[in-house]
């Protein structure tokens, strides 16, 4: 189908401009497709196009290809079809590619479907000006904007970053009698909190209940899920009981959110309580939630529950994926059963999933608490073998069980290679080297490297100020602890829970200890729950 040959054999007599086929303004809706499980039913023709722009690698004999279909009802919904195909696959240039010859290039009348589907490809890819010169074209060609245009700019306006405009589409939405409704504050929320800013997110969601819109299930899941990221499973817990009073029923994303939230605080009580209440509300668990459950016996320190739950899930019916398979790598590295995890890793590999980067840093992880050098590089060696090239945090781990055994003179070696290779080192390696330099008294080494951080262009963290200051506390050297923790606060670092610890362990008289309290008390209160009672 080379320069624009025909994508099909028979065309319909005649090239008028036509209206929408069926689906044009109902066929695609943001947020279907991989929420609400409406897939696309392609029909032969529609199966041609895909098969056809995913393997042609010419924009322009795409285009003359697209040019020799029928200009009929008929086209317009493969079209759609194919670009909300290729939506659920993540391929938006191809999208960006279909929706640019049929809003520019094409006979087919311009469609609000279309420039949406347009704005949220060049968003995906934080194409920023492109969505924005989008929706101007919109405007320009005289289309009305809907909630899902308004949703999907926000979104591309929040993964750049670019908050002030998005809070202007609010206003634009307003001059077109769209009051922002729950879809548009739930776009906003999620863009908020996939640009790292949970706390704004936060509030655009007390924002959309003072201004009288009722959240969705949606928007408590996003919620629960910020929550649940952030260590605060009571918090989404609460927020779970508030939906329930407000009469929104939860769905199976709600109560997987709300599993993953207490999982991650290692609480499997309280995960399986919600596991049953959600069996209990006639919600089947799908593989997410049972891995959901999964981690959370794993963060507890049970692997065997872990394994029950993963015996429990394929008694059900319920496939495992590869990310059950990691949990229980996991699981069984975490307790020190490093056998145990290198025969799920084998059967994982026995059944044909593929095991990827994370699942040879779990094997390697459990080895590595284990001390056994040998198995680590050899894991090491397989990743390579198996065309996985190591990276940094591979690379990391190396380094940090070498310096833990007294084994510099390999730990540098690592380092070295980082230094010179393909994946560089990062603060945290430094940290590392910071670290296991200071707790082997080699005070010297620990800061050379420290001084050297700016020379890379890297800005020390909390947690390298606390290591620095850690290795100075083991010897009560605390004078130069004070030293350190002033020059940390004058580089406008803050300290954590972890370097008040420290602090507190460089004293050696109560005087030190009352005068590093009111310090820290007067400093930050989430380091109060460090300080002795």
């Amino acid at each position: 189908m080379a320069n624009g040959e025909s994508l099909i054999t028979k065309r319909c007599p005649g090239n008028d401009v036509i209206r929408s086929g069926s689906l044009r303004g109902q066929g695609w809706k943001y947020g279907s497709g991989f929420v609400d499980g409406i897939f696309p039913v392609l029909s032969p023709v529609a199966h041609q196009i895909l098969n056809f722009v995913r393997k042609e690698v010419d924009p322009n004999n795409v285009w003359a290809a697209l040019d020799t279909l029928p200009v009929t009802h008929e086209t317009w919904d493969d079209l759609i079809n194919v670009a909300v195909q290729l939506r659920l696959n993540k391929q938006w240039d191809l999208i960006a590619l279909i929706c640019q010859w049929i809003l520019y290039k094409s006979s087919f009348q311009t469609d609000v479907m279309c420039y949406n589907l347009l704005i949220d490809a060049y968003g995906q890819k934080s194409l920023c000006k492109k969505a924005e010169e989008t929706y101007l074209d919109l405007l320009h060609a005289r289309c009305i904007p809907t909630e899902d245009t308004y949703a999907l700019l926000i979104k591309a306006y929040c993964a750049c970053g670019l908050l002030e405009k998005a809070e202007a589409a609010f206003v634009d939405m307003r001059k077109y009698s769209l009051p922002p409704s729950a879809i548009v504050y739930n776009a906003y929320i999620d863009g908020l909190m996939k640009a790292g800013n949970p706390q704004r997110a936060i509030e655009i969601f007390h924002r959309l209940k003072n201004d009288g819109c009722q959240p969705s299930t949606d928007t408590y899941t996003l919620l629960i899920n910020l929550h649940g990221k952030a260590s605060q499973s009571y918090m989404a817990l609460k927020l779970f009981n508030e939906m329930r009073s407000q009469k929104c029923r939860p769905d199976i994303c709600t109560y997987t959110a709300l599993v993953n939230a207490f999982a991650r605080e290692g609480l499997c009580e309280k995960a399986e309580e919600i596991f049953e209440q959600m069996q209990e509300d006639k919600l089947e668990p799908d593989v997410y939630t049972y891995n959901a459950l999964m981690e959370a016996y794993s963060r507890a320190g049970f692997p065997y529950g872990a394994a029950e739950i993963f015996s429990l899930m394929r008694h059900m019916g319920c496939e495992p994926d590869r990310a059950s398979y990691n949990i229980m790598v996991d699981a069984y590295g975490r307790a020190g059963l490093h056998e145990d995890a290198q025969a799920v890793f084998n059967e994982m590999k026995r059944l044909g999933i593929t095991p990827t980067m994370k699942s040879h840093m779990l094997l390697l992880c459990a080895y590595s608490r284990a001390r056994n050098v040998d198995k680590c590089e050899e894991i090491v060696n397989q990743m390579s073998e198996s065309g996985l090239e190591p990276d940094t945090f591979v690379l990391n781990s190396m380094m940090h069980l070498y310096g833990r055994l007294g084994q510099f003179e390999k730990m540098e070696e690592v380092l070295t290679a980082m230094e010179k290779g393909p994946y560089g080192a990062d603060i945290s390696t430094y940290n590392i080297l910071i670290n296991i330099y200071g707790r082997a008294g080699f005070f010297e080494r620990m800061e050379g490297i420290f001084q050297s951080l700016p020379t890379k262009n890297l800005k020390p963290d909390v947690v390298t100020w606390t290591s620095r200051l850690g290795a100075y506390s083991r010897k009560k050297l605390y004078a130069r602890c004070l030293e350190i923790f002033e020059e940390m606060i004058d580089a406008g670092c803050h300290p954590d829970g972890g370097t008040a610890k420290v602090l507190l362990s460089a004293c050696s008289s109560e005087d030190q200890i009352e005068q590093v309290t009111t310090v820290i008390r007067t400093m930050h209160k989430g380091m109060e729950a460090a300080l002795p009672a």
